[in-house]
């Protein structure tokens, strides 16, 4: 009787060997020795920005929106260009979460609590945006619909901008309590082997928990119940960000591929932030063992696909502008190839179009310094699309008298390079309080993902193969199934 064929084993996402008491140490590690020199140098750095960054808004908030270089034809700059980056690069951490959670994909574990993290501080770096860019921040309450005694004044629930402000809000708590609820069973690890007031306070942060089965029961059941609320969430919030744009009858603008185009490109650039990190991550917190060059060429798979899925509606604009025959929305997009934005249109086509297509190679999508190198040139790329969207958009108006060129003032780069400074600040102390890598899970896919494990069973099928045992078995059971 010939061997039937056997699949080939699934590359293992625990590397090492590793025991639960290794990965215990290895995880908990991060968060219990004095920082590293390294970590301290980017910490400055970080901070450095921030202080830049707060200088900047002080300074806008003091003297007003003059401070910026928006004009009467550019209305919309390098703020909400930030504010919608932003918010994409939020959307990987729920992606992950969620979607792969629902769907069982055991390579989230790896990276799915940076993931989470990045998203909070994402989310957090575009909300100071709206804050800002309404001119007077100490009014932004008169955002909230409550009972007021100012005529009473009410929002506008027709306008984009206020379904922003739900959505945000929305996104943000849930993206929270599903970051937070992960992170509970490591802190409660944590707790365990601290002392002192360490200890107190992973106690409260761990919310008493003892690891007994009714906990991880509740665990999983809110897990699950806050992917299935988190996932149209992923959908939702960018699609209503593309309103902004979409509901206007601004040509360039005006156009229903927005929504799906849009959720394409956050994820497209979350992705990218996420390897990003874990590139670096894993190297400067020595946790290669967990986060395998096989988390990395699942997550290029991603980036290549949604990166051909933003090309394909890059292309489609352009068809559909020269299909409408309006000559206006012609212009448009003949302006933002061959007009003076024309550097960040071709920038753009290069870093989000072109540069992914290199992970059609199994080769270069293992290759860590690749994956690093187009991790950064997409999220280049999807700020000069954010930017040609805007400014090429409004810098060219039907009235060639209005026609103006924007570039923006060091106090507008400077509140950018202040949430670089506020995500990176975040980031860095995540890594010293939380375990980058949620410990739990990677004990939970020990025993079927672990390299010593994963050798073991591999082995043991193909014995039972090759012996007709386990050919033998599946007949009897599709025959039990019968009767």
């Amino acid at each position: 009787m010939s061997a039937a064929p056997v699949s080939p084993m699934r590359e293992p996402l625990v590397n090492g060997n590793k025991t639960y008491h290794q990965i215990t140490e290895d995880l908990c590690a991060p968060t219990e020795r004095a920082p590293s020199r390294a970590w301290v140098i980017a910490f400055m750095f970080a901070l450095t920005a921030l202080t830049i960054g707060v200088v900047s808004i002080i300074y806008t908030i003091w003297v007003g929106i003059g401070a910026w270089n928006l004009n009467r034809t550019v209305g919309w700059g390098w703020d909400i260009t930030n504010f919608v980056w932003w918010i994409g690069i939020g959307h990987a951490g729920t992606l992950i979460s969620a979607i792969l959670l629902l769907f069982r994909q055991k390579w989230r574990t790896g990276v799915n609590r940076a993931a989470e993290a990045m998203t909070i501080f994402a989310v957090i770096c575009a909300a100071l945006f709206p804050g800002i860019h309404v001119g007077r921040m100490w009014v932004v309450f008169f955002f909230f619909p409550y009972p007021n005694t100012r005529g009473p004044l009410w929002p506008n629930f027709n306008s984009p901008l206020l379904w922003d402000l739900f959505a945000i809000s929305t996104y943000f708590t849930v993206s929270l309590l599903f970051w937070y609820t992960g992170l509970v069973p490591d802190f409660a690890t944590v707790r365990d082997r601290a002392k002192g007031i360490r200890k107190k306070l992973y106690n409260v942060l761990s919310f008493g928990w003892t690891g007994n089965a009714k906990h991880w029961q509740r665990w999983e059941s809110l897990s699950l119940v806050l992917a299935g609320l988190a996932t149209p969430l992923v959908l939702s919030v960018h699609t209503i960000v593309s309103f902004d744009f979409a509901t206007s009858v601004i040509p360039g603008w005006h156009t229903t591929i927005f929504p799906p185009y849009f959720v394409a490109g956050a994820i497209f650039s979350g992705f990218a932030m996420v390897l990003t990190l874990m590139v670096i991550t894993r190297k400067v917190l020595n946790l290669q063992d967990y986060i395998t060059i096989g988390h990395i060429e699942s997550m290029n798979k991603v980036i290549l696909l949604t990166g051909t899925i933003v090309g394909v509606a890059y292309l489609t604009e352009l068809f559909v502008a020269w299909y409408s025959g309006y000559i206006y929305e012609q212009f448009a997009f003949f302006n933002r190839a061959l007009g003076p934005y024309w550097w960040a249109y071709f920038g753009m086509m290069a870093c989000n179009v072109l540069s992914p297509q290199v992970f059609w190679s199994k080769k270069i999508r293992r290759n860590l310094t690749w994956t690093f190198l187009m991790s950064i040139f997409v999220n280049i790329g999807m700020w000069f699309e954010r930017f040609v969207i805007i400014a090429t958009t409004l810098a060219r108006d039907y009235l060639p008298s209005s026609w103006s060129f924007y570039v923006p003032t060091m106090v507008e780069v400077g509140i950018f390079v202040g949430t670089l400074g506020i995500f990176f600040t975040f980031y860095l102390l995540f890594t010293r309080v939380a375990p980058v890598v949620a410990i739990a899970e990677i004990k939970h896919i020990l025993k079927s993902s672990g390299n010593q494990y994963a050798t073991k069973n591999a082995e043991a099928i193909v014995k039972q193969v090759e012996s007709g045992s386990l050919e033998s078995a599946v007949v009897h059971h599709h025959e039990d199934d019968h009767h």
